[in-house]
């Protein structure tokens, strides 16, 4: 979990960086956004990564995540994390947890690494589905196990789609007895092999639903100590925004727009720089730390740039007319690129699902062309408006339907 940034302000800065060390994965998971397993040509070396460190530290980064793939896989994993840990840098993982053991997390909290969350994508059997491993989900428990007693604050994030939704209140039973600290739950977007499988992508009307359900779960969470955050593609303005985007109860919190760019900055293992990791590479790449500055990246390139200057005129479709339009400014800007190829309309929203539900009405998302089958990459989907009691073909699709594998040729 991030630490809370002061997003009103204009002094911008990555002050949270999520760094893809490698694209290394010792799984090949379903929904993986980056369609990791191979590391990519070229990666930074240690040398190279460690440099990156001090630039970081000049920048004024608070926190750097360091994911993969899986960072661990990394030949200078323990060394990047002990560089951050000197420099003042809070340095923090986001891990699948299957090499995380206790030889391991004993030698990660003696490097420094201060907090993980560990992807738990419902219970045991979903999870199994999701990870395309049978063991993962005891691996990822396990792993909160062996972080905690090593001294390292575990926590956990979970993507929901239509594969897992009704594991919501079981996983947090399940999570609050593995003595989590904290848990991310977010939206699975259609990014990366996501956008292989449609049929598991939530519609948006599955929102009325789950959205409630997650800010009942988070009240629960306040009373056993435990906070549970909504990921950026998740809420907007719905009766229960308060409570969703608030890190105390009673807090009066609010989507206050996409950072990326902003406050948040993303790094590939090869040194390209986006403004957020989730950000497609085609489109929002503004330079490789083999060409370029970390510094000069971040403040010439326009593709890091769109989020500082981005207002009202520059959304479209329903997003342009909400009266929510200048605080939310669209909703998460990979997940609108995700579905529509551009940001400024976002379907999926809890105010807009709540909006077309009073008028009798739904917003189905229908695929119409493919994703080319690269790390951080997106198809396209039209927008159907219907009735709300349409019939909705998904609804009872079995489960092997939802993870069914599209081939793809190698990249």
């Amino acid at each position: 979990m991030s630490r809370r940034l002061n997003v009103l302000s204009t002094d911008f800065h990555p002050a949270y960086v999520v760094w893809e060390l490698t694209l290394k994965c010792d799984m090949a998971c379903t929904h993986c956004g980056s369609r990791a397993g191979a590391d990519r040509p070229d990666e930074l070396t240690t040398k190279e990564a460690l440099g990156v460190v001090e630039d970081l530290a000049a920048m004024r980064a608070q926190e750097v995540v360091l994911i993969g793939g899986e960072a661990y896989l990394h030949e200078g994993f323990f060394e990047i994390v002990a560089a951050l840990d000197r420099a003042g840098i809070t340095p923090t993982m986001t891990t699948g947890g299957r090499g995380v053991t206790r030889e391991f997390a004993e030698r990660a909290a003696t490097a420094g690494l201060a907090r993980t969350s560990v992807s738990i994508d419902g219970l045991q059997s979903a999870h199994d589905r999701m990870r395309a491993r049978k063991g993962s989900f005891h691996d990822a428990t396990e792993a909160i196990h062996h972080l905690r007693a090593a001294g390292i604050s575990p926590a956990a994030n979970t993507n929901f789609n239509r594969l897992n939704r009704d594991d919501l209140e079981g996983l947090y039973e399940h999570l609050r007895e593995q003595k989590i600290k904290a848990w991310q739950i977010q939206i699975t977007t259609p990014l990366g092999r996501a956008a292989d499988r449609t049929d598991m992508l939530l519609q948006p009307w599955d929102l009325l639903d789950l959205v409630p359900r997650i800010a009942a779960i988070k009240q629960r969470a306040f009373e056993d100590g435990i906070l549970v955050m909504p990921g950026n593609n998740l809420g907007y303005f719905g009766p229960e925004e308060a409570r969703l985007r608030s890190p105390a109860l009673g807090g009066h919190d609010h989507w206050n727009g996409c950072q990326a760019g902003k406050f948040v900055m993303g790094i590939e293992s090869d040194g390209a720089v986006k403004g957020c990791p989730s950000l497609q590479t085609a489109h929002y790449v503004g330079g490789t730390l083999r060409d370029q500055t970390l510094q000069s990246i971040w403040s010439e390139s326009p593709q890091l740039a769109f989020a500082r200057s981005r207002t009202k005129e520059d959304l479209w479709g329903f997003c342009r007319s909400c009266p929510f339009a200048e605080p939310c400014l669209g909703g998460c800007s990979f997940t609108a690129h995700a579905v529509l190829g551009r940001p400024g309309n976002n379907p999926y929203c809890h105010y807009r699902a709540r909006h077309f539900a009073k008028l009798g009405k739904r917003e189905r998302l229908v695929p119409v062309q493919a994703a080319p089958g690269t790390p951080f990459d997106n198809g396209l989907f039209e927008i159907c408006v219907e009735a709300a009691d349409a019939p909705d073909p998904g609804a009872d699709l079995p489960v092997e339907q939802l993870v069914q594998i599209t081939q793809r040729p190698p990249h």
